[in-house]
């Protein structure tokens, strides 16, 4: 696995990236919001990776951004908030700016390139940033964040197989062991799991790891042998592990690459070549023409507005997961 920075050009950036959103769609990363030195911002950038939805190559220039003309009633200047990739439209959720909170849910077309603004019944989700979301089966999970007075550990399930007249919340009633209410973790669907992965009250910096199985709402703990406490930090989900990347541990922002092992469940640091990323937190990486994708982040000091690629040793991470009887099974790809 070797580290790079990419070479990018364009209408580049005139702000830098932290707490925002990235979204793949094709070849295409759509950044939305964020904030850096100056505040939040509300505007929608793009990035061409320069590869098709297959992975193959293609003539265009790639590694550029771009500045795409929206219309339509744009969410508000924010941070914290999450966006759902479903049929190519992005479902943009929550986060704030400053004190202010929102519980607000907006719809991004990305072919016609138009904002919505569903007007959905009560009730709704408390205000909140720093949470997650993931879909199974047609349905928006949403789990945690906060509000400004404190941490949640509610979840909130939105349907999105009807029209956008018909979009309503629903709060889980979930069973199992009770966990801390926590913002700035991590959430990864695997199969038919929530995995989440670290966050913080506040207070305390969280080293553990829960999952959610979605189809009988039961949570459980997870307890490997070696644990990492990580807020701010990302996790992308690459064959059967979930990539582990930066954060802060609670006393600094890490640069570490963790490796979290979906059949063990264990953690397994790697090493990697080529120059890395600053440690940095609230950052955002996605997978994409077997790469890892990290966008912009903060070490504390700087927000940064840099890309870099992790380009992967494919082989090494082919093999898919499901969940059988509430555990782990491996399925090898041939």
């Amino acid at each position: 696995m070797h580290w790079s920075k990419a070479p990018v050009h364009g209408t580049l950036l005139t702000r830098s990236m932290r707490d925002h959103t990235v979204t793949m769609v094709d070849n295409i990363a759509w950044i939305c919001g964020g904030c850096d030195e100056r505040g939040c911002w509300r505007d929608m950038c793009c990035f061409d990776i320069g590869t098709s939805a297959s992975g193959a190559s293609i003539s265009r220039t790639t590694f550029q951004w771009s500045h795409p003309e929206i219309r339509g009633e744009m969410p508000p200047p924010c941070r914290a908030h999450t966006a759902t990739l479903v049929d190519r439209k992005i479902y943009v959720f929550g986060g704030g700016e400053g004190p202010t909170y929102y519980n607000e849910l907006y719809i991004l077309d990305t072919l016609t390139h138009r904002w919505y603004k569903p007007n959905i019944p009560t009730p709704h989700p408390l205000p909140r940033r720093a949470h997650t979301a993931v879909l199974y089966r047609d349905t928006i999970y949403v789990f945690g964040g906060g509000n400004g007075h404190r941490a949640l550990n509610d979840v909130w399930a939105l349907d999105v197989s009807v029209g956008m007249d018909k979009l309503k919340w629903e709060q889980v009633q979930t069973q199992g062991t009770k966990h801390g209410a926590r913002g700035y973790h991590t959430a990864n669907l695997v199969g038919n799991v929530m995995i989440v992965l670290g966050g913080s009250d506040g207070r305390e910096c969280f080293p553990d790891v829960w999952v959610l199985h979605l189809d009988k709402l039961v949570w459980r703990e997870v307890k490997p042998d070696k644990t990492y406490r990580r807020l701010s930090h990302s996790s992308t989900q690459v064959g059967s592990y979930l990539f582990v990347m930066g954060g802060h541990d609670g006393n600094k922002y890490c640069h570490e690459l963790l490796l979290f092992n979906l059949v063990t469940l264990q953690f397994e640091p790697r090493s990697t070549q080529g120059r890395p990323p600053s440690s940095r937190g609230y950052h955002v990486t996605t997978l994409a023409d077997l790469r890892l994708w990290v966008f912009g982040g903060f070490d504390g000091h700087i927000v940064y507005d840099d890309v870099w690629i992790l380009d992967l040793a494919a082989a090494a991470y082919l093999p898919q997961v499901r969940l059988h009887n509430s555990e782990f099974d491996v399925v090898r790809v041939c």
